[in-house]
């Protein structure tokens, strides 16, 4: 089975290993699961999320797959790369969540990327429970060398504090 290469993917170490790329109202916080107005997750070993603010937060993590020990001929044999990411919102609030995660060169330009429209969780009509969010990258040719992944959102009604969409268990995989 692939390894994980998405370092502290559900905040057992904080912010550590994640550069804050909007950090907007409260700003970035660590919750241990479930929360207020929240739900268990639905993997044993999972205890923390990230939780997000009234304003904008973005958090990424930009890979180096050669210094995680592929090595260029790996690489250039264009391996699948599937990339996970869990979120959900509050019971009492809606919150929107973004993700993107890009291919990148050795000069870090764009190869390919994965970035969906936002998803917006009204707890009026959505349970906002844990939802999972999976794309497998292939057939994009040789040259991968990093793999940036941006998660994050907010919350929809402004409100102060930690209300926003809450992100957890993160995975970037590459199948060699």
């Amino acid at each position: 089975m692939a390894r994980n290469l998405v370092k502290n993917p559900s905040g057992e170490e904080e912010l550590e290993f994640w550069e804050l790329t909007q950090n907007g109202g409260s700003q970035w916080k660590v919750e241990d699961m479930p929360g207020d107005c929240g739900f268990d997750f639905c993997r044993d070993g999972v205890t923390k999320y990230f939780a997000t603010s009234f304003q904008l937060c973005l958090k990424e993590q930009v890979i180096d797959l050669v210094a995680e020990g592929y090595s260029p001929q790996q690489l250039d044999d264009v391996p699948m790369i599937t990339v996970e990411d869990w979120y959900c919102g509050r019971t009492d609030c809606g919150c929107t969540y973004q993700i993107t995660v890009s291919l990148l060169d050795e000069n870090e330009e764009l190869m390919q990327e994965f970035k969906p429209e936002p998803v917006t969780l009204d707890p009026d009509i959505d349970d906002c429970s844990w939802k999972q969010v999976s794309h497998t990258f292939s057939d994009y040719g040789p040259g991968v060398r990093f793999i940036c992944f941006e998660h994050g959102g907010q919350d929809t009604k402004f409100w102060d504090g930690w209300f926003g969409v809450r992100v957890t268990g993160s995975s970037v995989t590459v199948e060699v």
